[in-house]
């Protein structure tokens, strides 16, 4: 693997993991009075886009960590309706 594979790597992995912590914090506490709707729901599609972007020029990568953060946004765009 080439140092840029290896930079694209890391970089998807830290970008999808950064999600977690607020997805725990969801589900654990059940409060999303301070997270924003539009911000998730405009991230949510432009994470989308990436995913489709990447099935499109067959990255692994790029749908990986994309497939993985839009389900993690979606499933909190879910909780914010769910908890308001």
């Amino acid at each position: 693997m080439n140092a840029i594979a290896i930079i694209g790597n890391v970089a998807a992995a830290c970008t999808t993991i950064a999600f977690f912590p607020q997805v725990v914090k969801i589900a654990r506490t059940k409060h999303v009075a301070d997270l924003s709707w539009p911000m998730y729901l405009i991230f949510s599609f432009g994470v989308f886009c990436w995913f489709v972007y990447g099935v499109l020029i067959k990255s692994p990568p790029v749908i990986a960590a994309n497939g993985i953060t839009f389900i993690l946004a979606v499933y909190i765009l879910a909780m914010i309706a769910r908890y308001r």
